[in-house]
Parts: C-alpha cells; structure tokens; sequence
C-alpha cells in the first residue's frame, strides 16, 4: 500500500471506512477477475463435454470424430498435420471446436463469464455479511477491523486467491460502525462487478490463463507414442503407461512412408499383417530383421506389442485411394508393384468408409 493511502485512512476519520471500503475492492479486482477467467475456463470445458458427442467419450471415441472431421474437409494438409503431430493436431481440433461454439455471435462466452461473475460476486458479499455478523458480537475485542478481516479472507480463501497478508496496511484501522462498514462494501462491490460486466463484453480467448481448451484436452490425454511402422498412435490412456505400446488399428506403411527396400514403391501391406508373414524390414542401422522377430530391432520397435491381425480399416483404404498422387509427392514415391492399389479400395466410397468408423 502507497503512503499517500495509508495517510488518507489514518487522518480521515468518517471517511475512513469509504476509503479503506475502497482499499479493499482495488485488493478484490485482480483476484475477483483471475477467478472469474478460472471458473469460467473449467464451466467451458465442462459445456463442450456436455454438449458435444466429440467429448462425451474416450479418446478413442474422440479419434472418430477426428477422422470424419478430416475426411469431410478432404484437405491433405490436414491430414498431414494428423499424421506427423497426431497430439498437437488433437489439440487443435479441440481448440477450433471450443471457439466456433463460445466465439460465434452468440456472446456465449460474455454469457458463461458473467455468470461466474455473479456467482463470486455472491460469494464476496456473503463473505462481508458473515465477518460482520461475526464482528459485531464481538464486542470486548478492540481489534475488530483485524478481525473482520481475518474472518473475511477465511470465508473467501475457497472462492477466490486473496492473502490476508496484502491487507496488512489497513488491519488497525479504527473503524467502529461495522454495518456502515458493510454497506460501503456492498455499493464498491456492486460497482466493482458493474465494471467488470462491461470488461467481460469485449472479452476473448487470449485473456484466459488457463485456456479452457486446455482444460478439456487433458480429458484425453494418455500415450501419444506412434508405431515405427504405420505411425498409428498408441491408444493407452495413460502416459508413461507400464508394458508395451499397441494399438488395434494398424495403417498401410505407405500413409507413413514405408517402401518396399531397393525400390521407390509404397507399402500398402499393415504391421499386423507383416508380423504373421516371412517378411523382412530395414532398420535405420540397414539391418534386415523378419517382422516376426521385429522386437529383435531394438527400441523403438521393441516397445510394441503388435498382434497378427490382417483386418484393415476401410478408412485407410479410402484414404490412400483419396491422396494417391498427394502421399506420392509428399515421399516422393510411387504406389505401384508390390505397392499398387488394389481396384477394391478405389471402389470404396467415403461414405462406406466413415460408415465402418463409426460401428468401431
């Protein structure tokens, strides 16, 4: 507290309560503000959940709503980002969902924060009638400005982040008339929220510490690991998880680069697939290890568990009919030989695709 303000209460007698009134409000604003961004960033998340079938499952469930977001854009560099930075595209496509709901038109989100506002609003005015209520019996003690406001910040220290200790400057105030104190309280505050209300207007995203999306991604957080093979993410929801990474889905090794050795053709064959075959693949050190014994390569290979399985998505194989000639000038490789496209998968609609999706 400045000397001007702590001279101003001390030598203003009536008008003390007004300005230690107003001492306290200016101590309440950037708190009351943080809190109001807080509570409103976990509400968002907590509507989106509740809203949207996107978030009302796993992150499996979520990876469905993913694909057919991409699928429905049909833009390659989408899918690019999907399949080199699967987390940061997750985190992204959360994002975009939680703008185009809270920042279309509708002042959803000057809505969502003036709601929290009145809340904590309430919450402030109800600490100020305990701590006079609780004040006024208290007749004997001399202390009571002290005392009002210990009881103060205890019935607050739930709602909102204010040290007793910043209000050190103005505990030994002589205030006697605690009900007049109370009602200055109430009109500064009643001021104090007015403002805010007209700040929360204009509000954005960029004025949330903790942004709400944030919150929500942390819902489907887990193991972010991709395949060596088919760069296919591991669907444990824990990070760090005990035993090995695996997934039930594997994808054409083509959709991640993969080529047939001494040529530039494009695998279509899956890793589940190629573990139950005498096949054999190069590691980085040039080594020909058979995908039965792929775990005999090392890590990363050997932190996964991949099950024979020779079902493939219908998905993927739209996919790479889709893209054909956009995966062959991103590796600068070819879908023919042993990597060409059987007629089967040309003749797969997206919407057969999308279809099959969503029995899984």
């Amino acid at each position: 507290m400045n000397f001007f303000q702590c001279f101003q209460i001390s030598c203003q007698g009536a008008t003390s309560i007004t300005t230690f009134a107003v001492f306290l409000c200016d101590k309440i604003e950037p708190a009351l503000r943080r809190a109001v961004y807080e509570r409103t960033a976990k509400a968002i998340a907590e509507d989106m959940q509740g809203k949207f079938p996107d978030f009302q499952g796993n992150r499996a469930n979520l990876e469905v709503f993913i694909l057919r977001y991409l699928a429905e854009e049909e833009n390659f560099e989408y899918f690019k980002q999907y399949l080199k930075f699967p987390k940061e595209f997750f985190q992204s496509y959360i994002e975009r969902r939680v703008k185009n709901h809270f920042l279309d038109g509708s002042r959803r989100l000057e809505k969502f924060l003036v709601s929290s506002l009145d809340l904590l609003h309430g919450n402030i005015q109800s600490a100020v009638s305990l701590s006079t209520r609780i004040t006024k019996d208290r007749k004997e003690r001399e202390d009571k400005v002290s005392l009002w406001l210990d009881e103060f910040c205890r019935e607050l220290s739930e709602v909102i982040s204010l040290p007793r200790s910043d209000l050190k400057g103005i505990e030994h105030q002589e205030v006697t008339d605690i009900e007049f104190l109370s009602s200055v309280m109430a009109d500064n505050l009643g001021d104090l929220r007015d403002r805010l209300q007209k700040e929360f207007a204009d509000a954005d995203m960029s004025l949330f510490s903790t942004q709400p999306h944030t919150i929500l991604a942390e819902h489907f957080s887990g193991c972010w690991e991709q395949c060596p093979f088919c760069g296919a993410v591991c669907t444990n929801t824990i990070q760090g998880h005990d035993g090995d990474h695996q997934l039930v889905f594997h994808r054409p090794q083509g959709v991640n680069g993969w080529k047939w050795h001494q040529t530039d053709h494009l695998a279509i064959d899956i890793c589940s697939s190629d573990v139950a075959s005498n096949c054999k693949f190069r590691t980085g050190d040039n080594i020909t290890i058979p995908y039965k014994r792929y775990r005999d390569a090392g890590p990363p290979y050997s932190t996964w568990n991949i099950l024979p399985d020779p079902s493939m998505q219908a998905y993927w194989k739209w996919f790479v009919s889709h893209f054909q000639t956009k995966l062959e000038a991103l590796y600068n490789r070819k879908f023919q030989g042993r990597g060409e496209i059987p007629e089967a998968w040309r003749r797969i609609t997206k919407q057969e695709a999308l279809s099959e999706l969503d029995k899984h």
